[in-house]
């Protein structure tokens, strides 16, 4: 199959997937903020990685982070990053 690099090709999530993936997003930095940990550090140590121990066990945290896929967490974030900061800028 060729692809046409001429035309942006559409990407979209289904709705129900974000408030899943805000909740689980909302457990895991709440969980690595009770162990003491840097919340970003750690959640963006996995998304680059892969590798499910930089999250805690505490609270159920890692096995609720695996059931998202990464580029979930990342589409997730950016989005209220672009509705929250970027959007009030203009």
């Amino acid at each position: 199959m060729e692809r046409n690099l001429e035309h942006t090709q559409f990407f979209t999530v289904e709705s129900e997937q974000e408030t899943g993936v805000q909740l689980v997003l909302s457990a895991v930095y709440e969980a690595l903020t009770e162990k003491g940990y840097n919340p970003v550090n750690q959640i963006v140590g996995y998304i680059m990685s892969g590798d499910p121990t930089y999250i805690t066990s505490h609270k159920s945290a890692r096995s609720l982070i695996m059931k998202v896929e990464r580029d979930e967490l990342v589409e997730e974030m950016l989005r209220f990053y672009i509705e929250n900061k970027l959007e009030n800028q203009q």
